[in-house]
């Protein structure tokens, strides 16, 4: 396949790891914990067990430090452990944990906890106060390292994270105060996000589990009847993430469906359901996930993640887990081994690290931990229930490389005979938020209306040639691909696509 030319990463703006921002802080490179030995090459693995112990030692020898925190991405990202690209690692360390507890892990555990932050009030200059997602990323990370550990500190810290929303005044208002806006006070446009309150249920669930205080499990039903209300699709059983709070008015940014929020809300539904055995959670659950299965995958049946960089993948693995080993449901069993059979080579990098296609090309370059997160939750999940599986060979390297670039959106469309795309160019090309763009497939828009939104970088990083979009069909056919400008709001920007070309897969 030819190969596009590597780029330069732009300058990372810099921020505090407690008010997050948009783009973190620079640190040092990526490294090993010191001494340690990097993680192994890809080729390494032939089986979902080997895949799935190719994934740890990645955690474990690459992505953490024994400072306790983790590395951000495969280059040039600082360290943290705060926030969703952080705890994403976190979450995926547990998933390992709960087949295999090996010690070493929980020496990860144990340092992640004593590094964790311990949320106040936010009694004072509310502006500058945490955004309302950080601290139930954040509860829920610290839940999973108390399971861990057992160390009843960090549970403490669970809980503090958890109350700074809950019991503060800055963030239940406008004209839907049942929901929470994420930065106080309103700000952000009126924005309020699901990654704010769908946590919260889990976080709330976490530690009913751990506590038995029924005020938790209380909170987790109250909250989970408000996002029905005002974040579930009008047709289809998917959460939107976003919707904007005017103090007059609250309306949905239609069809935003992140992975993270589908994902809590599967888990929530499963958990409240286990604990209340009140069967219309669990029929919430199996919808959603039924809903993932089929409207959210390629042409293949392979999940496609259109969410930016914005979102991250981990969540969704771990529910779908969940519904096939606690519950028992076949349709997530199947959509895991599917996706690991389609994942597990052709998206993960020489190094180890997964792209956020499972069904697309290979990363070539720089690789975050908003991207990789999912693949290396897949690869653990599936090496507990198919140790003996294996991936398809990988079919990418036979695609036709053809260069293009888009100057006005609506674009041209773009005719091609073949049995995938895969649409390359720069994730925040201009960094590192406002700018994004509509895809429609044969003419139709796809089901997920994030489309591409190419200007999003969590990490504060411009990555040269990246994956923006991939999407495969079972058998060669002739397709059309064409973008949209996508409509302004105060979150994504307005219209922005700079493509500089795309892949063909015969």
């Amino acid at each position: 396949m030819a190969r596009r030319l590597l780029g330069l990463p732009a300058a990372i703006v810099a921020l505090g790891i407690i008010l997050r921002q948009d783009v973190p802080s620079p640190s040092a490179p990526v490294g090993a914990w010191p001494g340690a030995p990097r993680a192994a090459e890809a080729a390494s693995a032939e089986t979902f067990a080997g895949y799935a112990d190719d994934a740890t030692r990645l955690l474990e020898t690459s992505l953490f430090n024994r400072s306790g925190s983790w590395y951000l991405c495969a280059t040039g990202c600082r360290a943290a452990n705060v926030d969703w690209g952080a705890d994403s690692l976190t979450y995926t360390a547990y998933l390992r944990w709960r087949s295999n507890p090996d010690p070493v892990l929980l020496a990860v555990f144990g340092s992640l906890a004593s590094t964790a932050q311990t949320y106040g009030p936010c009694t004072s200059k509310p502006q500058s106060c945490p955004w309302s997602d950080v601290p139930e990323w954040d509860s829920i990370a610290d839940s999973r390292e108390f399971a861990a550990t057992r160390d009843s500190r960090v549970l403490s810290k669970a809980q503090a994270a958890y109350n700074y929303v809950t019991q503060s005044k800055y963030f239940a208002l406008g004209a839907c105060p049942d929901i929470r806006y994420q930065i106080p006070l309103g700000g952000g446009g009126g924005l309020k996000t699901l990654e704010t309150d769908a946590n919260a249920v889990k976080a709330a669930l976490l530690l009913y589990a751990e506590t038995k205080n029924a005020q938790y499990l209380t909170d987790a039903e109250r909250l989970y009847t408000a996002i029905r209300r005002r974040y579930l699709d009008a047709t289809i059983p998917l959460y939107t993430v976003y919707v904007f709070d005017d103090g007059s008015a609250c309306r949905q940014v239609p069809r935003r469906f992140f992975g993270s929020v589908n994902g809590d809300m599967i888990y929530n539904s499963l958990y409240l359901y286990r604990s209340t055995g009140k069967r219309q959670y669990l029929a919430d659950a199996l919808a959603t996930t039924h809903a993932v299965n089929v409207e959210l995958s390629d042409g293949r049946g392979v999940y496609a993640d259109l969410q930016a960089e914005n979102d991250i993948v981990e969540p969704l693995v771990e529910a779908m887990y969940d519904m096939a080993v606690v519950q028992g449901d076949a349709e997530a069993r199947t959509w895991l081994v599917a996706n690991a059979r389609a994942a597990l080579l052709q998206d993960r990098s020489s190094k180890g690290f997964y792209g956020r296609f499972f069904d697309g090309p290979t990363p070539t370059w720089n690789v975050t931990a908003w991207q990789t997160n999912g693949g290396l939750a897949l690869a653990i999940v599936a090496g507990g229930l198919q140790p003996s599986g294996t991936a398809d060979l990988p079919t990418w390297n036979a695609a036709k490389f053809v260069s293009y670039s888009v100057t006005t959106l609506p674009s041209p469309p773009i005719r091609f005979n073949g049995s995938g795309i895969a649409v390359i160019g720069a994730i925040g090309d201009r960094c590192c938020q406002p700018g994004h763009a509509t895809v429609f497939l044969d003419g139709v828009e796809t089901i997920d209306q994030t489309g591409i939104w190419q200007n999003k970088s969590s990490s504060g990083l411009r990555i040269a040639n990246a994956v923006l979009f991939a999407w495969r069909w079972p058998a060669s056919g002739s397709h059309t691909i064409q973008f949209g400008p996508g409509a302004y709001n105060a979150k994504e920007g307005g219209p922005y696509l700079n493509a500089i070309g795309y892949d063909v897969l015969p």
